[in-house]
């Protein structure tokens, strides 16, 4: 179709060109009250757009919406990094804007930042929404976005207030992985020790062709980190007992929106597996970039501070870990995950 087609030429385009990207997307950041940011989101395009909601800006989860600087310093994010599923999605995952039109959203940015100091901020965002076609909630590729940069002032003790209102949530529930959803756990976590330390392997010394694929090199360095980094998986896998992180089965930050699998919270070294982890994956799979529970559990422990503290950059998928630089791939959450599928299943 040539709605496809068109959006598709400019994700390729995104991803070749150098400097700033095109795209159909025009996002302008301004400031909403103390900490609070409103987006205006505008179709400059010829076509309507479909975007995936999920861990964007029109997230209603603490994920990471923009990048905060105060002079020289960037506040660190320490909201959550989420694994998003790629298949039978839902439509309320989605937001249609019709070609010429705006959309809106407010967030508080309070949450997941340390705004304690209080004063001037600069506030920006980079990034890219995953689309679909307007009759269809497959996922076929991304429009990148780059906003202005806007100055707020935070008033700090009201900042401060909210972020540790937010992260003092978690201490109200306890681990509450019984019953069925225990089982799946404990396979899980076997899986996720075996596939790891299959791909720590092959990271040291296996395919270096593989390892290019999916982390554009295969230097020493980035064998070392790649192997490293498994290493740390399988060790954190090994255990329902142990490891720097509290495992979860149930939605306790209130963050399970649609279309997502897990969440981890890495300032609480805390991992949340949601409903639809349990429901809508198998345990294990074979098919080349597929998603299931092990690699889930990677994607997510990889998240960790203490194991790597990967992020997502608004993308998942094969289509998009291809899309990344070396850099990037090695600080992508999803590209440890798809190299262990690699390996596992062989593609």
């Amino acid at each position: 179709m040539k709605f496809i087609s068109g959006l598709l030429a400019l994700a390729a385009l995104a991803s070749a060109a150098p400097g700033k990207a095109p795209t159909p997307l025009d996002i302008k950041l301004e400031s909403a009250g103390n900490a609070e940011i409103k987006a205006v989101i505008t179709n400059t395009g010829k076509n309507k757009l479909k975007i995936f909601k999920t861990g964007t800006i029109l997230d209603s989860s603490p994920v990471e919406k923009v990048k905060i600087s105060s002079g020289e310093h960037t506040v660190p994010f320490d909201g959550i990094r989420q694994r998003i599923s790629t298949a039978n999605l839902d439509e309320d995952a989605f937001q249609s804007i019709p070609a010429g039109e705006s959309i809106e959203v407010t967030f508080d940015i309070a949450e997941a930042h340390d705004l304690s100091v209080g004063g001037k901020y600069d506030v920006q965002s980079t990034g890219a929404f995953s689309f679909a076609e307007e009759d269809s909630t497959e996922l076929v590729g991304s429009v990148p976005f780059e906003t202005n940069t806007v100055s707020v002032s935070v008033d700090g003790e009201a900042a401060s207030a909210r972020r540790i209102a937010f992260h003092q949530k978690r201490t109200r529930v306890q681990s509450d992985c019984s019953g069925s959803k225990l089982s799946v756990t404990q396979t899980a976590l076997r899986n996720c020790q075996s596939l790891a330390s299959a791909a720590q392997q092959a990271a040291a010394s296996g395919s270096a062709s593989k390892l290019s694929e999916y982390f554009k090199s295969s230097s020493s360095s980035v064998r070392s980190t790649v192997s490293g980094v498994f290493g740390r998986v399988a060790s954190e896998c090994s255990s329902t007992t142990s490891g720097v992180a509290s495992y979860y089965c149930s939605d306790v930050l209130s963050s399970c929106s649609s279309g997502v699998l897990a969440y981890t919270l890495p300032s609480g070294s805390l991992m949340v597996y949601c409903n639809l982890y349990f429901t809508a994956l198998p345990a294990l799979t074979r098919s080349c970039h597929a998603q299931d529970q092990a690699t889930t559990n990677i994607h997510e422990v990889t998240h960790l501070t203490q194991v790597k503290g990967t992020q997502d950059y608004g993308g998942y998928g094969y289509n998009f870990v291809r899309s990344l630089s070396a850099a990037q791939n090695l600080n992508h959450a999803d590209t440890y995950a798809l190299y262990a599928n690699a390996i596992y299943a062989g593609c």
